[in-house]
Formats: C-alpha cells, sequence, structure tokens
C-alpha cells in the first residue's frame, strides 16, 4: 500500500492489473467518541462543473443516476469505523473527468473537531492500493479528501486535502450546484414542517437550484416564456416504502394463512434450507435492482445487468464441484463472476469447500468468491483460512455476507429508504418474511459458541486464567452478537447503528481481543457501546458474569438553560413514561459520581437528583437492569435472547421518550451521531 501526501497523484494502473472497480474509504476518529460527517461525491465534466443534479451523490441520494457511483455506507474497522463509497470506473460515462470525494459536518462542527482523518482506496478484491492520512484539517465544515481523474484515458487518483469554511454550500457552488437559501415545502404537503426538515444525516438543504433570472426586453417586444424551474436533489427522495401497519386482513379467522410467494413448508433438511435460501435471494437480487446492487457493490461488481444461477457444475480434478450459486454481471461486454457458498441453521463454513472455490475461480478468471451464512465475519478472525497461491496472475477476493446484513439491507430499503415500485418492495417483503421465519435456518449469529458455558463457569467459581483460549472465543462471539445487535436496530430504525471501539488507530485486532479477554478474566464482565444516529450519547450495554445481569444505559448531558433544579425537573418530565426501576445517577463535573435513584422515587423530589456540595451538574446517567439468559444460544433462556430484548426495551422506554431527535432539529442542526 502507497502513502501519500497532500497534492500527490498517482496512476491506477501503477498499483494493480484490477482497478475497473474500486472501493474508497473515508474514516476518522473523535476524542469524546461522539461526531461525524456526512459523504458526499460530485461527477464534473470537462469544465469542473456538474452535469446534472444526479452527479451529485450524498446522503439521501445514495447511487449516481448512471449507477457508477454508490455510497456504501459505514463499516465498522479496527479504528473505529469507515464511510465506504464504491466505484464502477468502467460505467462512469466519457464526458466525466473527474469525481471528487468531500464530507461536510453541521451545528459549528469542524474536521479539525476530528482525528485520525484517513482515505483509503482498494481494488475490486479489497487490496489496498493508497493511504492518505490527512494532518491539517483545521477549523473547516467541508473537506474534500481526494479525487479520481482521467489522463490520457487511465484514471489516477490525487490527494487533495482541501477545506471549505463556508461548509458543503460554497463546495457545491464551485463545482456548479446552484443554492438557494430558501427552503420550500415539499409537493403536495403544503406548510408541512416536517418536510421541510432534512433526515438526521442527510445533506441540509443541499442543492435548491435558484430561479433564473429572464432576460431583458424592451416594451414591444413579447415577455419571455416563464424559465424552468429545475428540481433539485430532494433531501426526501420519492420512493415506495411499505406502511408499518399492515391493511386489515380479509381473512374470516387467524387459522387463514397468508399465501407466500416463498413457502417454507417441505424444508426438510439443512441441504434443502441451502438450497431454497440461496434461490431465494439470488432470484430477488436479480428483480430489485437496488437490492442487488446494495449487496455487490461492496464486492467490487460492476453497475450493470446482473444474472443468477444455482448448482451449477464446474470441473474441478477428478469430480465436479457444485457451488450454491453464481452470480454474474454484465457491463459494456465485460463479465463478473461470483461464486456462492451458502450455510444455514448455524452451520459451519468447511475451509476445504471454499478453497475449492477459489481455486475454480481463480483457474476460471472469475472475480470472487462469496460465504453467505448465520455467522458475522470479524477483521483479523476470519472464518475460514485458505491458501493463496501467489504465483497466480488472476487475484480472487473472498467476501462474507451474513444473513442478518442481508435482512438488514432489505428492511432499510422497504421500510425507509423505498424501492423503485410496488412490486419491488412486495418482493423485498416476501424475502424478509421467508428469512426471518423460524424454519429458514437465516437467522443470523444465534449461538454464543462452545466456550461459553465453561468460561461461564470460570468466572463465577474464580478458576478462569488470563491467557485462556476460551476467553478470547467469547470475546469474538460477543462482538458478533454486537454487530448483530447493531444491523436488527438500524433496520428496526432507519438509522446507523454502530459498535464504538475505542482503540488506538492501527491496533492489532487480535492484540486488542487477547486484551478484552484478559480483562474479561478480572473483571467477569463483557462490554459494549453502540452510537445510534441522532442520539446525543452512546448506548453502553454490559453484561456481569458474575451477578448474571445485563445493564443498559445511556450518558445525557445536562441542559445549559436554567437552574439546576430545572433542569431535573427537565428530565423527569421527559421520562414520564419510562418504567419506574429506571435508575438515574448525577455525572459531576470532573468526573464526579452524585445522587442517584429510581425513576420512581425521583418522580415526587427531583430534587433528590442534585449534589449536597453544589457541585456543577455535567449530565445523567440512565440505567435499566435485567436478568440475563445462561444459555449459549437464542432459546427463551438464552444468552443472546435476553441481550436482544434489553437492547429493544431501553431504545423504545428510555432513548425513545428522550426524544431526542425533536430536540436536536429544534437545536438547529446539532452534530449527530453514526
Amino acid at each position: 500500500m502507497q502513502n501519500m501526501v497532500k497534492g500527490e497523484n498517482v496512476g491506477l494502473a501503477a498499483l494493480s492489473d484490477d482497478v475497473g472497480s474500486v472501493v474508497m474509504s473515508l474514516g476518522w476518529s473523535s476524542p469524546t467518541g461522539e461526531g461525524d460527517a456526512d459523504v458526499s461525491v460530485l461527477l464534473l465534466d470537462g469544465d469542473g462543473k456538474v452535469r446534472s443534479d444526479s452527479d451529485f451523490c450524498f446522503y439521501n441520494n445514495p447511487v449516481a443516476g448512471d449507477g457508477s457511483v454508490q455510497l456504501l455506507g459505514k463499516s465498522p474497522t479496527a479504528d473505529g469505523d469507515e464511510d465506504r463509497i464504491g466505484f464502477d470506473l468502467d460505467a462512469v460515462p466519457p464526458e466525466v473527468g473527474r469525481i471528487v470525494v468531500a464530507a461536510s459536518r453541521y451545528g459549528g462542527s469542524s474536521f479539525g473537531d476530528l482525528n485520525d482523518l484517513r482515505l483509503r482506496l482498494a481494488d475490486s478484491s479489497g487490496d489496498h492500493l493508497v493511504q492518505f492520512s490527512v494532518e491539517d484539517a483545521g477549523a473547516v465544515s467541508a473537506f474534500i479528501f481526494g479525487e479520481l481523474y482521467r489522463r490520457a484515458g487511465a484514471w489516477r487518483f490525487r490527494a487533495v486535502g482541501q477545506g471549505y469554511a463556508s461548509g458543503l454550500g460554497g463546495l457545491a457552488r464551485d463545482f456548479g450546484v446552484d443554492i438557494d437559501d430558501e427552503e420550500e415545502p415539499e409537493e403536495g404537503v403544503p406548510g408541512d414542517e416536517s418536510a421541510r426538515q432534512a433526515p438526521q444525516g442527510a445533506v441540509r438543504e443541499p442543492v435548491v437550484p435558484a430561479q433564473r433570472t429572464p432576460g431583458a426586453g424592451g416594451d414591444c417586444a413579447p415577455p419571455p416564456p416563464e424559465p424552468k424551474r429545475r428540481t433539485r436533489p430532494r433531501t426526501a427522495r420519492k420512493k415506495v416504502t411499505l406502511p408499518r401497519t399492515a391493511k386489515k386482513s380479509l381473512a374470516e379467522n387467524d387459522s387463514w394463512r397468508t399465501a407466500r410467494l416463498f413457502p417454507l413448508s417441505a424444508l426438510r433438511n439443512d441441504r434443502e434450507r441451502e438450497t431454497r435460501a440461496t434461490s431465494v435471494l439470488l432470484s430477488v437480487m436479480t428483480q430489485v435492482p437496488e437490492f442487488g446492487r446494495r449487496l455487490t457493490a461492496g464486492f467490487g461488481a460492476p453497475a450493470g445487468r446482473m444474472e443468477t444461477f444455482t448448482e451449477v457444475s464446474l470441473p474441478h480434478g477428478e469430480s465436479p464441484r457444485r457451488p450454491d450459486g453464481v452470480i454474474r454481471v454484465e457491463r459494456a461486454g465485460k463479465l463478473w463472476t461470483a461464486l456462492v457458498e451458502t450455510k444455514t441453521n448455524g452451520n459451519a463454513l468447511k475451509p476445504d469447500q471454499v478453497q475449492a472455490y477459489m481455486d475454480i475461480a481463480a483457474r476460471r478468471g472469475y472475480e470472487a468468491v462469496i460465504t453467505l451464512s448465520n455467522d458475522v465475519a470479524l477483521e483479523g478472525s476470519p472464518l475460514v483460512d485458505v491458501r493463496i497461491d501467489g504465483r497466480r496472475k488472476h487475484k480472487v477476493a473472498l467476501w462474507h455476507l451474513s444473513w442478518a446484513e442481508v435482512a438488514h439491507q432489505a428492511q432499510m430499503l422497504i421500510r425507509h429508504e423505498g424501492v423503485g415500485s410496488a412490486t419491488h418492495a412486495w418482493l423485498l417483503q416476501e424475502l424478509l418474511h421467508y428469512l426471518q421465519h423460524e424454519h429458514s435456518g437465516c437467522h443470523g449469529f444465534q449461538n454464543m459458541g462452545s466456550a461459553w458455558v465453561p468460561v461461564r463457569r470460570g468466572i463465577d467459581d474464580e478458576t478462569l486464567c488470563q491467557g485462556d483460549p476460551r476467553a478470547t472465543e467469547v470475546i469474538e462471539s460477543w462482538e458478533r452478537l454486537v454487530r448483530q445487535v447493531c444491523l436488527r436496530l438500524g433496520g428496526e430504525l432507519g438509522h446507523k447503528v454502530l459498535p464504538v471501539q475505542r482503540t488506538r488507530r492501527g491496533t492489532d485486532p487480535r492484540a486488542r481481543r487477547a486484551a478484552l479477554a484478559d480483562r474479561l478474566c478480572t473483571r467477569g464482565r463483557l462490554d459494549a457501546e453502540l452510537r445510534i444516529e441522532g442520539t446525543s450519547g452512546n448506548l453502553a450495554l454490559a453484561a456481569d458474569l458474575r451477578t448474571g445481569k445485563l445493564r443498559t444505559s445511556i450518558e445525557v448531558p445536562a441542559s445549559g438553560q436554567g437552574y439546576p433544579l430545572s433542569r431535573a425537573k427537565r428530565l423527569i418530565r421527559q421520562l414520564s413514561s419510562a418504567p419506574a426501576d429506571l435508575h438515574i445517577e448525577t455525572l459531576l463535573e470532573g468526573d464526579g459520581a452524585g445522587p442517584r435513584g429510581t425513576l420512581e422515587r425521583l418522580r415526587p423530589e427531583p430534587g433528590d437528583l442534585l449534589p449536597k456540595d453544589g457541585g456543577e451538574i455535567a449530565g445523567f446517567r440512565l440505567s435499566l437492569f435485567k436478568g440475563m439468559g445462561t444459555g449459549r444460544g437464542s432459546a427463551e433462556t438464552g444468552f443472546i435472547r435476553s441481550v436482544d430484548e434489553a437492547v429493544d426495551r431501553f431504545h423504545a422506554l428510555v432513548i425513545a421518550q428522550l426524544d431526542v431527535r425533536g430536540a436536536r432539529r429544534a437545536g438547529g442542526g446539532v452534530e449527530t451521531a453514526h
């Protein structure tokens, strides 16, 4: 990987033979663990201007009009998380000469407040080509990280590192986007203030085109025609989503079952589940372009015509191999091919099978092998170990996809972001129903592993020692569970939910997990933090294996207005519908702990939250406790089920009651979380 400095440029062809599709990652970290930025991409013509509104990609317009650029969202990494962008460079129209990659912040926040600003560029096989670390971002609210540009028909990358104090509006104007500071109500909803609010994390009033001034004319000349006003890229796009509440059924009684497109009645064994699940998923990917592109863009697939196949026979030695599926994408006469190996019902991937498919793909010139199972991939802890023959010129990428990620992407599209037609929404709904059915075997991470019970018992009787590899296995299972909780909660809310990793940049993932395993041995507790877009703090989750208790909590800052007693009363009013057993603790400046009590006791006496010595209140910690499941699985008494229930209960009964998003919108653009 080549490390670049500001202003340096390099030809992509000199770095890799496989740069038709590339993935760019933008990353940063915050000293407080909070703070984020919105990524945007502009496709520019030879004059350095956007050709039309579809050349401006941002949060709520994540795909360029021609499909050559797609915002892939955030992915957890060892350094926190990164925003990823997929570029199908072979599909970029010839009149586009530059692609600018930028990010912006709001609410008075600047890039100077963030640490470790970085850009990484990888080829379609996932190999990192370049890295650009930004050292001096400064007090700017918009920042250009880098750009891809053509030179003599070949693509090059330049590390730019240029800030804009005027924010995204100034940056957009420089590239030909017309900005009108007056926001207008959405069509058909006159006077509706909710339509005028940009979604949290979306571009704020990005490109409302300015009204053109008609040309001057004499008194006798006919008036010039009314100039046609361009439609702006909407922060709320008109796409089809399914209603949250289903229509009243026409069935006579509950025994009448709705006819399903993908039935589950005849699944007798795991092999049939794998075959059915693969066929169902691949068929929906071809019929719903937004969904198929969403799943494959991150694997380096181009934007083009997709076809999928199942039970394909491919020669391999003395006996042919039959991968569960094949994905092919055609663009401008070129083919991208991936073999798919599927597992359901918690069955583990088999290294010899995956190795065989990697070898077949390399011999046949295919680009990727995709494994699909209930497991969740972790950086630095591969699900299968495969041997890569370095003598082969053709590189094959190995990617993993969890069934939980598939369900998350389907739910985001049909519940929140929308698809192109009602038929596409219905197909995704049928797919989601299939995946969530108890007989499908596609339920995501459902087992804490064989080390769970011995580790729990070792902590209980104080016989678990540091360095025990079983503790590391539990840490890995815990991390997989937390990532799946983020996917599920994010799909339900329609907001980004990501795990927070408070580690120093560059820390080896295995070393980090080993340190957490040693801490588990001494403290007997598993800890995690979830960053939920739009909330004022992180949702903290702790599983105490000694006491058998789960604790969910959040720290909320004290309002800067009013007397201390007014702040306490305001908090209690916000929690009017919260559970009576909610614990509230006052946090003092300087990391001090103040008074605490249950909501039931504090409702009549909010003043009990005030420190007796008159200390300055910094905020409040709100916590709920719940009994922890002991089994390693997801049954009713299992640990996984208890974690899901604890997070759901805390978010619904506490975080939602705080109405943080409404307060932040009213405050006029406070910094949002991931």
